[in-house]
């Protein structure tokens, strides 16, 4: 059976004993050593640890920017696993929206334009992109900074445009890799707000972090070290 109804699997993300081997020279480094995992629609995951634990290799295996050598990977009842790099590319454009911590928006650009990209790419027509473009910077509270460039915004609000730009596509989970990591503390703390409130609005949220304060946002942390899950737990200000 290579596919699961989503009225049979509810779930976003099922991980079975998926292993990750890269070589190295002569040798080979096990980065992933057998990760189960099920994530649920709406979920506010923190994944964490330390530099080498695992947890860069596990966000990007379920980001679809990298593939499993080993194990089973299910993202909305379709069998990643089994997918060719073009759907793989489909996949990823289509259900996963990133965040980083370089917020990686187009310099010359204005907010709205940086925002919309994802959709040019999609295919969608210049009327539609731009009204859900406008909604998404609606929604991160930047209604009023849509025709700005990033040189006109402070560091927060090129934070917001980037979840605005991931969040315009509607994807089935929001991926942010320490969100927070180039930003104040108090310009932190709005952001995650943010994510308080897209959590709440229904989106279904995995932060990559070593930020014990980030983490704390979330409903349940997972902890990885030496590529396997140590612990997970509910836990944070929202449990």
């Amino acid at each position: 059976m290579n596919e699961l109804s989503q009225s049979e699997q509810p779930e976003v993300i099922r991980l079975q004993n998926v292993q990750r081997r890269y070589r190295m020279g002569d040798t080979f480094v096990d980065a992933l050593r057998g990760i189960d995992l099920v994530v649920q629609r709406n979920e506010y995951m923190a994944i964490m640890g330390a530099s080498g634990s695992g947890k860069s290799t596990l966000m990007n295996i379920i980001g679809c920017l990298d593939t499993a050598t080993g194990g089973e990977f299910w993202l909305n009842g379709q069998r990643v696993s089994d997918m060719s790099d073009n759907d793989l590319a489909h996949t990823r454009n289509r259900e996963i929206g990133f965040v980083f911590q370089t917020f990686n928006l187009l310099p010359r650009v204005t907010a709205l334009a940086n925002v919309e990209m994802p959709l040019i790419y999609a295919g969608v027509r210049r009327k539609q992109r731009l009204e859900r473009a406008r909604h998404a910077l609606d929604t991160v509270g930047l209604a009023d900074r849509m025709t700005h460039r990033p040189s006109e915004m402070s560091g927060g609000q090129h934070q917001r445009v980037a979840i605005a730009r991931a969040l315009v596509t509607e994807p089935s989970i929001l991926l942010a890799d320490e969100p927070t990591g180039n930003l104040d503390s108090k310009t932190g703390g709005e952001i995650m707000s943010l994510f308080d409130q897209l959590q709440a609005a229904g989106n279904t949220l995995i932060v990559i972090t070593h930020e014990e304060h980030v983490a704390k946002h979330a409903k349940r942390t997972v902890r990885l070290s030496d590529g396997e899950i140590i612990s997970d737990s509910n836990s944070g200000e929202n449990s």
